[in-house]
């Protein structure tokens, strides 16, 4: 379960199911995506053309683009119009972020990028259908043109759905995702608060030792069947203008199953983690760390197999659904503030020093221990009990 915040409402939450279909629904459903793969390319081309030609190029346009499109061709008309128009507002909404991003000079590495064309042997299948163009009826899931899946329930939804998304992973398996309103389920109050930390040698660190998520590593455990299977690969790969072997195949398959029990093993220790953190802790203040920029260092592998971004959206969704108080607080500086009177450091901390000396006022500790309660401070939280939080009425930030 994911919650999605959107404005002007209270809030959605997407549940996603397992679906088993038949040859003939799966049939159905990539003939779906071949015409909404086609409507998408035409969609980039017409950006395009409408980029070099200073034309505007908006939704509106777009549709009326696929009603003459769906007038002189029978193929295209032959597919429900809902995940048709469906894709025509994601193009948009992808376009528009993207020129948003331009007209806001963000650095290129922070810019969404514009629409591109998909692949038939890369895209997997996403088909995005509103209320009109679904039913539930027995249990199972009826969608507009025939197409009847049967829905694996590991649980009830407690309201009904407004929009579901079809879509098939790497593996070849298909999921049903649903959005409905957002259910906050109350937690008892406990009075106590938590000051959250990231990094790459914990995955997290907080200010209570009981909570702290330490690296499980499991990329890296399985990393020799991951490396066995890239050379099973790489000697099997067939020659360019050639089609793959059977063998190919089964070797890029096993490496993808291999993947995703990898990611569902990150996904299921953030969660867990996440539920313990907060069901023990009314305030929770998590460090907004953006770990992209990760993936450029030597750290890049470890920083992955942390999973810090699958975490700390597990974290905030689970303190959304149980109502309670999460608050982002910037990384900036976090590691050369002193939690106890304030003082920040004159020079930015080596990775190397784990332990934080404070030149103002002699505090000692741990380095990421520190920055966790630092957290704390910066999040306007100063519970008796934490060890290392700034007393009242203590000077902001000032050289040391």
């Amino acid at each position: 379960m994911s919650v999605v915040k959107e404005p002007g409402d209270g809030g959605h939450a997407r549940y996603t199911y397992r679906l088993r279909a038949s040859s003939t629904a799966c049939t159905a459903l990539l003939a779906e995506w071949d015409r909404c793969r086609w409507l998408w390319n035409e969609c980039v081309a017409r950006s395009k053309k409408a980029h070099r030609e200073g034309e505007k190029c908006g939704p509106a346009m777009l549709d009326k683009m696929l009603t003459e499109s769906r007038s002189v061709t029978p193929w295209l008309a032959a597919g429900s119009s809902v995940p048709q128009q469906q894709l025509i507002r994601d193009f948009g909404r992808s376009r528009a972020k993207s020129l948003k991003d331009i007209r806001d000079r963000l650095p290129q590495g922070l810019r969404a990028g514009m629409p591109t064309y998909k692949k038939r042997c890369e895209a997997d299948p996403t088909l995005n259908y509103t209320r009109r163009g679904f039913r539930m009826k027995d249990g199972r899931l009826h969608l507009a043109g025939g197409i009847v899946l049967t829905v694996v329930w590991s649980r009830n939804l407690h309201a009904d759905p407004s929009s579901v998304r079809v879509y098939r992973d790497s593996l070849g398996h298909w999921y049903a995702s649903f959005v409905v309103p957002a259910e906050v389920q109350p937690l008892p109050e406990t009075g106590r608060v938590i000051g959250i930390d990231w990094g790459v040698k914990e995955t997290a660190t907080t200010t209570s030792d009981a909570h702290d998520l330490p690296h499980a590593g499991h990329g890296q455990k399985a990393q020799a069947k991951l490396a066995r299977y890239d050379r099973m690969m790489a000697r099997r790969k067939p020659a360019k203008g050639q089609a793959a072997s059977k063998g190919y195949h089964e070797a890029k398959s096993w490496r993808a199953k291999t993947c995703k029990k990898i990611a569902w093993q990150r996904q299921d220790a953030g969660r867990k983690w996440a539920k313990k953190v907060v069901a023990d802790h009314d305030a929770i203040a998590v460090e907004n760390f953006r770990p992209k920029f990760l993936a450029r260092t030597t750290m890049a592998r470890k920083a992955a197999d942390a999973a810090i971004g699958a975490t700390k959206k597990a974290l905030i969704d689970m303190g959304r659904k149980h109502g309670r108080d999460v608050r982002l607080v910037h990384p900036a500086h976090t590691t050369m503030d002193c939690a106890s009177c304030g003082a920040r450091t004159k020079h930015a901390l080596p990775l190397s020093e784990r332990t934080y000396t404070c030149t103002a006022c002699g505090a000692v500790s741990p380095r990421d221990k520190n920055s966790a309660r630092v957290m704390l401070v910066r999040a306007g939280l100063n519970p008796a009990g934490v060890e290392g939080v700034r007393p009242p009425g203590a000077l902001l930030q000032e050289a040391a």
